[in-house]
């Protein structure tokens, strides 16, 4: 099984999880589907309702840097990073 890696920021829409394990394999848009359907508060941080990753959202599959056709294989890590902006005043 997939496993998606929700960091700190995230967390609290996962319930608290810091990994969560996928059932769908395929690709990451599948996957995606999965995560809209068991965790809709992450998933609405994750995607527009479009279904687009949102333009501040990142995500890596296996470490490369991945759109919704990147293959997903069992046993693949998925991770999201949600771009954090800001700076001196």
């Amino acid at each position: 099984m997939p496993v998606l890696l929700v960091p700190g920021v995230l967390r609290a829409e996962a319930g608290g999880e810091s990994r969560l394990e996928i059932t769908t394999a395929g690709t990451l848009g599948a996957v995606l589907t999965e995560v809209g359907e068991r965790w809709p508060l992450l998933s609405r941080r994750i995607r527009d309702e479009r279904g687009a990753v949102r333009r501040y959202v990142n995500i890596f599959v296996d470490g490369e840097q991945a759109g919704l056709e990147t293959p997903v294989a069992p046993g693949s890590e998925v991770q999201v990073l949600p771009s954090v902006a800001g700076g001196a005043v």
